[in-house]
């Protein structure tokens, strides 16, 4: 469902894909914390995975939001607006991280009364945020180069772009007989 929704979002079919692939990071990085910490996957740890999943996807289409901007209005190659974005919006993307991780540390730590029941959630959160985040920065940037350069490769393969040579002429009805692309 979500990759419809960023799919309609970015009317493509490759962009949703570089969104989510962080997610089975977390996922990973959720899991390994659950084990080390030996709790079982309940109710709670799935919540924690939900909420999980939200955040690095938010952070990922912060990252790709902002490239797929430089490249439409700047004109700016796709490995350069990738590493514009990753530079310009790491501070965001690590606020929201650190924000999300330090408010779900408490709960981690299972302090307080019926803390044995909500520890799952905790762990989930902070467990796949730390894992994910360093993972993230360095995979997502990788994975929107080269699914642009497999987009760019298809499009070629498939007639869908034309070349500059290729361009219709197109008469302009304004000038006497002049042509205009």
């Amino acid at each position: 469902m979500i990759y419809l929704v960023l799919g309609i979002l970015y009317e493509s079919f490759v962009h949703p894909l570089t969104i989510l692939s962080g997610l089975p990071f977390a996922g990973f990085g959720a899991l390994l914390t659950l084990l080390v910490f030996k709790q079982e996957l309940s109710v709670y740890s799935y919540v924690g995975l939900i909420m999980l999943i939200g955040v690095v996807k938010k952070n990922a289409i912060m990252m790709i939001d902002f490239a797929l901007e430089a490249e439409r209005k700047e004109g700016k190659a796709p490995l350069e607006a990738i590493l514009e974005a990753c530079a310009i919006r790491f501070r965001p993307i690590m606020m929201t991280t650190m924000c999300a991780l330090f408010g779900t540390l408490p709960i981690a730590l299972g302090l307080g009364a019926g803390a044995e029941s909500r520890r799952p959630l905790g762990l989930a959160v902070v467990g796949g945020l730390a894992f994910s985040q360093f993972i993230t920065l360095y995979v997502t940037p990788v994975f929107y180069t080269y699914m642009d350069g497999l987009q760019r490769r298809f499009k070629r393969l498939f007639g869908m772009v034309s070349r500059p040579s290729e361009t219709p002429l197109i008469a302009n009805p304004k000038t006497k007989g002049g042509v205009t692309w």
